[in-house]
């Protein structure tokens, strides 16, 4: 009995510990889990907080932009005001971006939370997306960038100098789109088309010539820096050729507003303009063909005939291609808007298909392997030339206007982050060999594109590119935005830094001394302005391509009455077989159209009848081989034909409105 009643008792203070042990871990469950919970909701207000720091910091970034951007047009009207040509607004954001890009690199610190960074980890590669398991919490971290060693120690300073400075990408699928878009279809089609030879020629062989020119003395310089040992990394000879590249891209944005305000030769404006527009989208392709240069074998930076010809090949077909991309989305929408015409009745559903259909074109030939920026140069070329005539009159004021306000946005906006990013880009690398060889390729490329095509052209031009304008075309190649988004596009290597740091260092120079010498250029050449009232001197047939001529019977006969409700009705050019194909593709506008056509393109050139020119008194008259053949006056006053003006060069007459005329009688094609 009494064993038992030890037993009991045992029993029941197992029992009571076993109680009070339960108790204990319940408590100590319910207490962990608590603090858990506790710590949780600490976790979520710390990253809240965080979010809405970031959120802060990003929106007084943008709003340094802004600032920028205001101050850079408040300073452009008075300019105006002041009618000073000496700095164009591309320049003053320049200078604000500079200013802001000192303020922020050395007077503003906007320190990071450094408690928990970790300098060290041992990863053999740099993966652009990290998965961090922290106590059974996986997070996610994204690669920003490569620091230099001596920056690890000033990591906590550049905090706001990162968040200033943007993915390259954003320059190519955001603000370049817009502006090459406005270059196509604010494009003046009768002077570019008149010129489209000469044009042409600079701006494909011009831009090779001057790639190749520029890439030969840069290796020069770059085997020079290796034999004295100032180079501090690997610099390939392809390296030269993409540096060749990119800045053989001119963008003379600031010589073409003066020349716009001036009333410049219209032929002068319209072989920079149309030059510029090309050369950016060949300079373009030509440096992705550069990149894509891949020998076989170990040694991918040898020559090798086989690998060349394939870069070659990638050439054509992504030009060619882009090209082909960019004519399509431009026809679809002239399609588009040709058959819905109801969509006129909105103007602005008809505007925001417009834009979209425009900038979707962009992306897709990015999409799809090609360049956005030769597809969307063309499509705004097409749709200035088809859908711009089916747009109601609200949309076509508000397309030009809406585009017009992009690209000036756009572009102010790179160059004012160009002056930004001189102070706030971490690697740059300046080599004086290298920047004072850069100045010197970029001249002798300049000067082996104008020179030597443009004696070429005037053995075939009856309009001759003049010695002074030929001068002006090589003092006006300045570099601009597509030189500065090519160049920041890719800067992980020491030869891609070296390269971005001395375009940097190209695009201000050409823009601040070549841009602002402008007014002078043009008065030591002797290069004089037309005013708005004066008169530009015209092609004659002759003076038209044969293949021009050509194609502007063929679009102006068939294309036009198909894509817009302009041109002459199909019924009157299709041949009388397809008479009931023809009424089905006309538009019943194109015969309300008919008896007052006036198509925007028809004079390109002259097909029929002689021309002659009203001014003042006299009435000059040619035929159409451009020979003088009478001097009837106006007013009935007898003038010799002996005193009319000479044809054979680029004249100016001041304070007289002059009249074109045509004589002889419309024939139908």
């Amino acid at each position: 009995m009494a064993a038992r009643g030890w037993l009991q008792k045992g029993i029941n203070a197992a029992m009571s510990i076993w109680r009070r042990l339960s108790l204990f871990v319940l408590a100590s469950s319910l207490c962990l889990c608590l603090c858990r919970a506790e710590d949780s909701a600490m976790e979520n207000i710390v990253t809240e907080k965080k979010a809405e720091e970031s959120h802060r910091q990003d929106s007084a970034d943008l709003l340094v932009f802004i600032l920028l951007l205001t101050l850079t047009i408040l300073t452009i009207w008075l300019f105006k005001h002041r009618r000073c040509r000496f700095l164009h607004e591309t320049g003053l954001a320049m200078i604000y971006g500079l200013l802001v890009g000192v303020v922020l690199r050395y007077a503003i610190h906007v320190p990071s939370d450094m408690n928990n960074v970790t300098l060290s980890c041992n990863v053999n590669a740099s993966p652009a997306t990290l998965l961090v398991n922290v106590s059974g919490k996986f997070y996610e971290y994204t690669l920003k960038g490569e620091i230099s060693g001596n920056e690890i120690n000033d990591i906590q300073d550049n905090e706001m100098l990162r968040k200033v400075t943007f993915d390259p990408e954003v320059f190519f699928n955001i603000l370049l789109p817009p502006i090459i878009f406005h270059a196509g279809y604010s494009l003046k089609r009768r002077h570019f088309f008149r010129n489209l030879g000469s044009i042409l020629a600079y701006a494909f062989v011009g831009t090779v010539v001057s790639c190749f020119i520029i890439g030969l003395f840069m290796y020069g310089c770059v085997l020079l820096m290796k034999q004295i040992g100032h180079l501090g990394g690997d610099f390939f000879f392809t390296d030269c050729l993409f540096f060749g590249a990119i800045v053989s891209a001119t963008d003379p944005v600031t010589v073409l507003a003066i020349f716009n305000e001036l009333q410049v030769d219209a032929d002068l404006y319209a072989l920079l303009f149309g030059e510029s527009v090309l050369n950016d989208a060949v300079a373009l392709v030509l440096s992705s063909s550069i990149v894509a240069y891949q020998p076989e074998g170990d040694n991918t930076h040898t020559f090798e005939a086989m690998a060349m010809l394939k870069s070659f090949g990638i050439f054509l077909g992504v030009f060619s291609g882009s090209f082909a991309l960019g004519v399509a989305t431009g026809v679809v929408t002239a399609l588009i808007s040709f058959n819905f015409t109801k969509l006129r009745d909105l103007p602005l559903l008809e505007t925001a298909l417009f834009f979209l259909m425009s900038w979707s074109t962009f992306l897709l030939a990015e999409a799809c392997g090609f360049t956005g920026v030769v597809a969307v140069l063309f499509c705004g070329m097409t749709q200035a030339h088809y859908t711009f005539n089916n747009l109601s009159p609200e949309s076509k004021d508000r397309t030009k206007q809406l585009f017009e306000l992009l690209n000036f946005l756009a572009e102010n906006f790179i160059f004012s982050y160009m002056g930004l990013t001189l102070f706030t880009f971490h690697n740059h690398v300046f080599n004086p060999i290298f920047i004072v060889g850069a100045f010197l390729a970029v001249f002798l490329g300049r000067a082996a594109n104008i020179y030597p095509l443009s004696f070429l052209l005037n053995l075939s031009r009856r309009n001759k590119i003049t010695s002074n304008f030929q001068h002006m075309m090589m003092f006006a190649g300045l570099r601009g935005a597509m030189t500065f988004a090519l160049s920041i596009r890719d800067t992980a290597t020491y030869a891609r830094q070296m390269m971005f740091s001395t375009t940097l260092l190209v695009v201000f120079f050409t823009v601040w001394i070549c841009g602002g010498g402008t007014t002078q250029m043009l008065s030591c050449q002797k290069i004089r302005s037309i005013g708005p009232d004066g008169v530009e001197r015209r092609s004659t047939k002759q003076e038209s391509a044969w293949l021009f001529r050509i194609w502007y019977n063929f679009d102006h006969n068939y294309l036009k009455p198909i894509l817009t409700h302009s041109g002459p009705p199909l019924t009157a050019t299709f041949p009388a077989c397809c008479g009931p194909l023809a009424r089905c593709l006309t538009s019943p506008q194109a015969y309300e159209n008919e008896g007052q056509l006036k198509d925007s393109d028809s004079d390109l050139i002259l097909n029929d009848g002689d021309i002659s020119l009203a001014y003042g008194d006299i009435t000059v008259s040619t035929d159409a081989t451009g020979a003088h053949t009478s001097g009837t006056p106006v007013g009935g006053v007898a003038v010799n034909s002996d005193v009319a003006p000479d044809w054979s060069f680029p004249w100016m007459i001041r304070s007289t409105r002059c009249l074109w005329t045509r004589t002889g009688t419309r024939t139908k094609r």
